[in-house]
């Protein structure tokens, strides 16, 4: 079950990452027997690829590209399932050209990106997967040229700011690594929050379940000091802002900024929530926010709005 909460995690944060550099979707359907890609990157002609802080990811913002994030490695099967679904894809636009009595261009084909923790050596061997040291470095090897299509082994890459973005979707003490050089971000990095919220949302989602193992443990425990720091800074940002527009209106920042933080959205739910909320003052709300779950919330508030 928690696999399906980290796809889930990955999709929801490659989707934060490239929303704005063009048009997403996640999933894809693809026609034929019932297939879905993860994640379709469609880029926006305005936007500036050179410009995106975004690495070695930076490089696909140019071209559609298919993202396929696994948590476990990837297997023989769902690499040609992956494949397959690129060529259904493909067989689409060309269609869809066809109609239109044009030629579906080169830099109009799909390409595919495969993203896995590791990779066995035979695995790589298999699809004549080859190491492009010099174009992108260690950990992202290329197919065949007509295929159009890189796996990304996300626990060879190097620890620098080029792979950040990418060893995100690692696991255990890559992940981690990673996790904290985000922290350490100017806070004026454009995906440092997002990211930082996403992961928040996935430690939420992991304490719902009962069995975990021990890396969905420790990765709990390294995000909870992270969460308490979210929440002193969602206290601080309302409370600045309520300086300037007045006590009122920075007091129901504070609490959106906190129901954000602990719940990852502001559901229409939550928010019939906040003038009852704001009846009571800040050094008694505060705290039943921090703590209280959003069954008790809802229990606690929902009669007096």
């Amino acid at each position: 079950m928690t696999r399906f909460i980290h796809d889930q995690f990955a999709k929801d944060y490659l989707e934060e990452l490239l929303t704005p550099y063009g048009t997403i979707q996640a999933p894809r359907r693809v026609a034929g027997e019932v297939r879905q890609v993860d994640l379709w990157f469609s880029p926006n002609p305005e936007a500036s690829p050179a410009a995106a802080p975004l690495g070695i990811l930076a490089k696909t913002l140019n071209v559609p590209t298919v993202f396929e994030p696994y948590r476990n490695p990837v297997t023989r099967d769902e690499v040609r399932d992956c494949l397959l679904k690129l060529f259904i894809i493909e067989a689409q636009l060309r269609r869809e050209a066809k109609q239109n009595r044009q030629t579906l261009l080169p830099s109009l084909k799909p390409h595919l990106w495969i993203l896995t923790p590791t990779a066995s050596e035979n695995l790589l061997m298999g699809f004549g997967a080859i190491l492009d040291r010099e174009g992108w470095g260690e950990g992202v090897y290329y197919l065949a040229s007509e295929l159009r299509t890189r796996l990304v082994v996300i626990h060879q890459l190097p620890r620098c700011r080029d792979t950040l973005w990418l060893r995100v979707l690692g696991r255990g003490r890559v992940q981690a690594e990673a996790i904290e050089e985000i922290e350490q971000l100017p806070a004026d990095n454009p995906f440092r929050a997002s990211s930082l919220i996403l992961l928040n949302r996935l430690k939420a989602d992991l304490q719902t379940q009962e069995n975990l193992d021990w890396e969905d443990t420790e990765l709990i425990m390294r995000l909870s000091p992270l969460f308490d720091q979210q929440l002193e800074a969602a206290q601080l940002t309302g409370l600045q802002q309520g300086l300037q527009q007045g006590l009122q209106q920075g007091e129901r920042r504070v609490v959106e900024n906190l129901l954000r933080v602990r719940f990852g959205s502001l559901d229409d739910e939550l928010t019939l929530l906040i003038d009852a909320i704001l009846k009571l003052p800040a050094e008694e709300f505060t705290p039943l926010l921090m703590q209280l779950s959003r069954e008790e919330l809802l229990e606690r508030f929902r009669g007096e709005e």
